[in-house]
């Protein structure tokens, strides 16, 4: 054994030499802490806990829209519109967009007169939707406001009357279509 092991056997063996030993341990475990304490402080301005990836699976295909012209009669020009033409694409809508990836509106079509309402769960800004009849003529319009996520009833928006095609924008996004009674929609192919 080398003498400086030696040195520290002996002086180990003593009463005073664990309390010493105990104390430096402890000393190192407190400016330890600190130091992680004072560097964590450096962190981000509002930390969050991370959420585990989700262990579950799934086989359904993410909801893909695609595209539809539409016409106004109260305007000039067709334009293009993502299409829920689906329960599933119905039910998805504007859920967790906050645009409308280059589209200038979303078309709802349904194959017969309708008069569910539209709720605005999961959707992050405020829309206006217009609601038209199976002959293309307006129904209602109104604006929608978000639904803060942790509320459980989001109000819904309902047309009043039966209806078979509607139209989303971003909150005041009609005013482009020029919205009004005589407004008529024309639905046409893909664009």
């Amino acid at each position: 054994m080398s003498p400086r092991l030696a040195r520290l056997a002996a002086v180990l063996d003593t009463g005073a030499g664990i309390r010493r030993l105990w104390w430096l341990a402890t000393a190192l475990f407190v400016l330890g802490s600190l130091a992680f304490i004072v560097k964590g402080a450096d962190g981000p301005k509002n930390p969050s806990l991370a959420t585990a990836p989700s262990t579950t699976t799934t086989t359904a295909p993410p909801i893909e829209f695609g595209r539809i012209s539409f016409k106004i009669s109260t305007v000039q020009g067709k334009f293009c519109a993502l299409l829920a033409d689906t329960d599933a694409r119905r039910e998805r809508g504007l859920m967790g967009r906050t645009d409308l990836g280059g589209a200038d509106a979303m078309v709802f079509t349904f194959p017969v007169d309708s008069t569910l309402p539209f709720i605005m769960n999961d959707v992050p800004v405020p829309l206006s939707i217009a609601w038209f009849d199976a002959r293309g003529r307006l129904v209602r319009a109104t604006d929608m406001e978000t639904c803060p996520p942790d509320m459980t009833n989001c109000p819904s928006y309902a047309a009043g009357r039966p209806y078979r095609y509607a139209i989303e924008v971003l909150k005041g996004g009609l005013s482009r279509f020029k919205v009004g009674a005589s407004s008529v929609l024309t639905v046409g192919s893909t664009c």
